[in-house]
């Protein structure tokens, strides 16, 4: 009884090792994108552009400190 048992339990163990998907990780879904662009030389990254970004982040700074101030 006990050999059936284990037998049964060997068998089944076999056939579910022999159906799960073999481990491994995920391939990338970003690995098939690309760009034909140009990269962008330094002429174009200039204080111009640092300006702006400082620029931005200051406006958002004060936008923030107004909301907070109505409240």
């Amino acid at each position: 009884m006990i050999t059936k048992v284990l037998v049964s339990a060997a068998i089944a163990f076999g056939a579910a090792v022999g159906v799960a998907a073999p481990a491994g990780a995920d391939p990338n879904p970003f690995s098939t994108l690309g760009c034909s662009c140009q990269a962008p030389g330094t002429q174009g990254i200039g204080p111009t552009v640092t300006d702006q970004v400082h620029a931005g982040i200051h406006q958002g700074r004060a936008d923030l400190q107004a909301i907070q101030g109505q409240q």
